[in-house]
């Protein structure tokens, strides 16, 4: 197979004019130009991808990375942003890093070698290995972060408002008459966690019912919450929201074990919208998100930037919806009528 070096030397250039011809041939001047050509379609010289891609500077990807790939909550967020962007000419590589902070910044030095143009987060950590670059670049920087929140890490963000969200959650609960609520929360570390809960104090709060709440820390999952559940229940709550929809099969599943009914004597309420949780037994109410727009607006932002459009650190916050299904009633009643509670617009 020919190389660079023997196009070069037929065509009497040097190597960095072949590879000018190739990458930006407005650049030659035309006579130049035209011999490197019938040089390199005399030849059959194929250019090497790869160095291409390190010379441009374009690699036309973007990497996203997830914290759980077999959440379906993030399939969501996923097709949302590969559909953003082949609409505006980039590939999605993904990339799962199972919470792991050293996996995390494995992928994050693709960024680093320029083997993608760009980077999505949807954990909460900005991969540590990515520091210097951002102190450098600023708001130029290359890096947008989905579903969470963390104003200290100073990226562009898409996320809804999570402290709003679960204050609607809560409020829908005491306006069913309930006042003994166990919530079950993801790790601690995670904002949106924190975002959450603190809604949920402050829905509880208003109505001088702080000191009822019963609070236990889960991880997203069905399990934890499932024992989790099981001991609000010894507690006689008789509402528990959880901040997954995963974790609210778990706080479910832990109702009907104990031989009580939902919504009869336990409402739940989870958060997410999954597909999956219209068909719950009963069908849950939860907090949905705009799980696809998540991820196509943090295309949006990313290319912005790739684009040079993008200056000011930007924040986008999306509406959230409450929807209300089976799973929710009155205390000691049935269930409540579906309604659908939507946030207010952003502005």
């Amino acid at each position: 197979m020919p190389t660079i070096i023997e196009v070069a030397a037929m065509a009497g250039v040097s190597t960095a004019t072949v590879s000018r011809v190739l990458s930006s041939p407005e650049r030659v001047a035309e006579p130049t130009r035209q011999r490197v050509l019938e040089v390199v379609q005399t030849l059959g010289y194929a250019p090497n991808v790869a160095a291409r891609t390190l010379r441009t500077l374009r690699a036309a990807k973007i990497l996203l990375t997830v914290p759980d790939i077999s959440n379906p909550f993030f399939a969501s967020v996923i097709r949302g942003a590969e559909e953003a962007a082949r609409d505006a000419g980039y590939a999605v590589v993904v990339g799962d890093t199972r919470h792991d902070p050293q996996v995390e910044d494995q992928y994050a030095e693709m960024l680093s070698r320029r083997e993608v143009d760009g980077l999505i987060f949807l954990g909460h950590r900005l991969p540590e290995s990515l520091g210097a670059l951002l102190s450098r670049q600023g708001p130029a920087a290359p890096i947008v972060n989905g579903c969470e929140y963390s104003p200290e890490i100073g990226v562009p963000s898409v996320h809804i408002d999570n402290a709003v969200a679960s204050d609607d959650a809560v409020e829908h609960l005491i306006a069913l008459g309930h006042r003994d609520i166990g919530i079950i929360t993801g790790p601690p570390i995670s904002p949106i966690s924190r975002d959450r809960l603190g809604g949920a104090l402050g829905a509880a709060t208003r109505h001088g019912l702080q000191d009822r709440l019963e609070v236990r820390t889960g991880d997203y999952s069905a399990r934890a919450a499932f024992d989790q559940a099981v001991d609000l229940l010894a507690s006689n709550v008789t509402a528990i929201f959880c901040f997954s929809d995963e974790m609210a099969m778990g706080a479910l599943s832990a109702i009907s074990r104990a031989g009580l009914s939902c919504p009869g004597d336990v409402s739940v309420v989870g958060f997410d919208d999954l597909p999956f949780a219209s068909f719950f037994q009963p069908a849950l109410t939860t907090v949905a998100q705009p799980k696809g727009l998540i991820g196509r607006r943090a295309v949006e932002l990313l290319v912005d930037i790739l684009r040079g459009t993008e200056h000011p650190t930007r924040q986008v916050t999306l509406p959230h919806e409450l929807v209300i299904r089976e799973s929710t009633g009155p205390v000691g009643g049935g269930s409540a009528q579906p309604v659908i509670a939507a946030s207010p617009q952003p502005g």
